[in-house]
């Protein structure tokens, strides 16, 4: 079917993509938002809009009767979600589908599988795709996980079954440490995640993140995108992405676009996702999870492929067939770079809401931003702190690298602290310019002068 109207059930700068998006497909949007959103850009520019609720998550955007509400009233064919909320909600896809509105993600079953993580990881295992050692399962004790522990050698980490973004999750390097670690990951775990469930795999101690971006349509079709670098992380949270990763070869390309194609297909995976690894210090890289959404950093992969990912989205859940909306081999050309304009502070990443006094984005060849904000805007404390994502593309990684660092010089944001100084900082550095980095690049940079609240 041809959706006439789609809702999205999300914030921020992904409400205004998936709004651009439905406008170039000819679809009226319904924007869904709490009373701290009532002047956000994503109210202005859809066609409808609806208040769900007071300004915390859990009583609006995460609201699910709220939403549907919204959806059954204005009469939509389809709901968006977005990244983040409710996205990879099993529970809401299915009040979807119950409804008769159109979830434009995964199937509720295959979210399910991916969702919990030793599933996942079970199921890559037995597809073929490399998975790093670790538990069968979920742990039933702190004495299974010293047996698996004391099998595969130590440093392990004990993670989240039903989450991610670093909650849950315990680095164990010695024996006599693991018991109590193993409590504490479990209660953090079952107040982030309402399930205390964890599992082990060996700890890499330097790694570098790379992910798989993939599209599964509803006849068994399915492309890989590509890889994206996303090693450049604070406290486990994304700063920087590019496209292709540096440190992938082609070689390692093909076989894992092979493997993962041969595995999405056969979990029936449906519209896009990322497939996330682990590369070790010999350039092996290893499943860890699947995010079944759209991912913050897709523009990077859009850039280099000329794919729009989002409007890719949407017409799979029409129906259409991927062929039909690929047309043609998937080619990747240049280099992008995403940087994610926070707002915090650059040096303790302490968030810093509030009222923006002057915002002028950069623009020119091979720039995009993508985001919510403009000059006299308040960034609300409680939600995510992203204001805007930067992307730069070149035709080599040398020149997104130049296009970028010209774009951070370009872009004001007044008002607040952002991200912008970091992220001249890790342009400048050398071994970033050389590709030579991992998870803990950020925890090795020097203090820096105290930024002004006008950068």
């Amino acid at each position: 079917m041809r959706f006439s109207k789609v809702l999205i059930a999300n914030r921020g700068e992904i409400a205004v993509r998936v709004i651009a998006a439905c406008k170039e497909l000819g679809i009226q949007t319904v924007a869904v938002y709490s009373e701290a959103d009532r002047y956000s850009s994503h109210v202005r520019f859809a066609d409808q809009a609806i208040c769900i609720g007071p300004a915390k998550s859990a009583r609006s955007y995460l609201d699910t009767a709220s939403i549907i509400s919204a959806a059954e009233i204005t009469n939509v064919d389809a709901i968006h979600p977005g990244y983040g909320f409710l996205s990879e909600n099993a529970g809401f896809a299915e009040v979807c589908e119950a409804s008769r509105i159109k979830f434009i993600g995964p199937r509720p079953e295959v979210i399910r599988l991916m969702g919990v993580k030793e599933r996942a990881r079970a199921f890559m295992r037995e597809m073929g795709v490399p998975v790093l050692p670790g538990s069968a399962g979920v742990l039933k004790s702190p004495e299974e996980a010293l047996e698996v522990a004391a099998e595969i050698g130590y440093p392990v980490i004990l993670k989240a079954s039903a989450g991610g973004g670093g909650r849950g999750m315990r680095v164990v390097n010695r024996a006599e440490d693991l018991p109590p670690l193993f409590a504490q990951a479990q209660q953090e775990a079952g107040a982030a995640f309402s399930s205390p469930d964890l599992y082990l795999e060996k700890f890499i101690a330097a790694p570098r993140h790379i992910e798989f971006q993939i599209l599964g349509d509803e006849h068994g079709n399915v492309e890989i995108l590509g890889e994206r670098e996303c090693t450049i992380q604070r406290r486990h949270q994304k700063l920087l992405e590019e496209s292709p990763s540096p440190a992938v070869n082609d070689r390692q390309r093909a076989e894992i676009s092979t493997v993962l194609r041969k595995a999405i297909a056969a979990a029936g995976y449906t519209n896009a996702g990322t497939v996330e690894f682990l590369m070790d210090e010999n350039g092996e890289l290893y499943f860890i999870e699947v995010n079944a959404r759209v991912q913050v950093e897709h523009p990077v992969t859009e850039f280099v492929t000329g794919i729009d990912i989002v409007k890719s989205q949407i017409r799979i859940a029409q129906g259409e067939r991927l062929p039909e909306i690929l047309a043609g081999p998937i080619q990747s050309r240049g280099h992008a770079i995403e940087c994610r304009i926070n707002a915090e502070n650059p040096e303790t990443f302490v968030p810093s809401p509030g009222r923006i006094t002057g915002f002028h984005v950069p623009g020119g060849i091979g720039v995009r931003v993508d985001t919510f904000a403009y000059t006299d805007c308040v960034i609300p404390p409680y939600y995510d702190s992203l204001v805007a994502k930067l992307i730069a593309y070149g035709s080599d990684r040398g020149e997104a690298i130049r296009r970028m660092r010209r774009a951070l010089d370009m872009f004001i944001v007044e008002g607040i602290y952002t991200s912008i100084p970091l992220h001249r900082r890790i342009l400048d550095d050398p071994d970033f310019q050389a590709g030579r980095f991992d998870t803990n690049f950020i925890k090795r940079f020097p203090p820096a002068a105290k930024p002004g609240a006008s950068e």
